[in-house]
């Protein structure tokens, strides 16, 4: 970066062609494009993306920000058109792929968009009464069409996860009514699920991020008390207690990444009613840093921070339906160059 008194003072240079290597803080005049422009720390923001042919929410999210899957869920009472239908994403536009084979919302997920897992979840369409009835039901996805898997042990929803792939895949978290909540995890290795260490709070409908083996907790919601800040890492033995958040969440559903590499976003803070959140935070396995805010507060889906602090995927959710079709792509703070315009 340059330093401020050997750029201050300077007269704006006119040139017919922009400087090859410009430094920060540096401006110019382009007479042949008749642009004044300056080389700055461009902040980091959300900004559209591409919309969902529908409104989605509260469904299966996988992938990475140029290859993303969105699948299940839905809003509101009653079967919806989007309740079992799978979307992708490539970094411009969605498409509209295979069939689901269980219509579920509030469910675990896990995986790639050619390699994903979706399990448990409440059964669609939605019982008018509280709680909806539950399933055990898992699919994995090939890019192209789901496969029913063994069933998870018990019906229930609420369930995070974590995993790079339909064979190496981590539930947490969810349970059934009552308590709704608890810490059990289980791994999945594609044909059969295995207990292993619970976490440290019991949960439902938390943010996950990372793999079978290193996976990322955060946020927390309990249907009979408030959502939290507490986060949580898991090395493949056990789950430890790490920094926690700057916001405490609930329905933290746009939660991706690596555990040294992740992201949340949206989602509900406490309070009666529920406040919605806009704040999205990254973390890099340590400590939690501000990214920026979402256009849409509340609950969203995610998808895969690439690099620290560097990209994140967020869509559909609440408030429906205009925020169901919405997508948002995060870019980090950069140093670029800026045309300079009035008004």
């Amino acid at each position: 970066m340059a330093a401020y008194k050997s750029i201050v003072g300077q007269k704006i240079k006119k040139v017919t062609s922009d400087p090859s290597n410009p430094i920060e803080g540096q401006m110019w005049y382009n007479s042949s494009t008749g642009k004044l422009k300056v080389r700055l720390t461009v902040a980091a923001a959300f900004a559209a993306g591409g919309a969902l042919p529908v409104g989605f929410g509260r469904g299966a999210r996988a992938g990475s920000y140029t290859a993303a899957l969105a699948s299940h869920g839905s809003y509101g009472g009653g079967p919806q058109p989007q309740d079992n239908e799978t979307y992708l994403y490539d970094g411009t536009s969605w498409t509209t792929s295979g069939n689901v084979n269980q219509t579920m919302r509030v469910m675990g997920s896990s995986g790639v968009q050619t390699s994903a897992m979706a399990f448990c979840g409440s059964l669609n369409p939605n019982n008018p009464n509280f709680p909806p009835a539950e399933s055990n039901k898992c699919e994995s996805f090939n890019g192209s069409a789901w496969t029913n898997e063994t069933n998870y042990p018990t019906s229930q929803s609420g369930n995070s996860g974590a995993g790079a792939s339909e064979t190496s895949t981590l539930s947490f978290g969810g349970g059934a009514a009552p308590p709704y909540v608890s810490t059990t995890t289980k791994s999945y290795n594609g044909s059969a699920w295995t207990a292993e260490p619970a976490m440290n709070l019991a949960s439902y409908a938390v943010g996950g991020a990372g793999t079978e083996t290193a996976a990322l907790k955060s946020g927390r919601y309990d249907p009979v008390g408030p959502g939290t800040n507490q986060s949580e890492e898991y090395n493949g033995t056990s789950w430890t207690n790490v920094n926690a958040s700057s916001n405490a969440r609930s329905n933290n559903f746009a939660t991706g990444g690596l555990q040294t590499s992740a992201f949340s976003a949206g989602g509900y803070g406490p309070g009666s009613p529920s406040p919605s959140i806009a704040a999205a935070e990254s973390y890099d396995g340590t400590n939690w840093a501000t990214m920026a805010n979402l256009s849409n507060a509340g609950e969203r889906g995610g998808s895969s921070l690439t690099t620290p602090n560097a990209n994140a995927l967020v869509w559909g959710g609440s408030p429906y339906p205009a925020a169901g079709v919405s997508t948002e792509e995060f870019t980090a703070a950069f140093v670029g160059t800026e045309t300079v315009t009035t008004g």
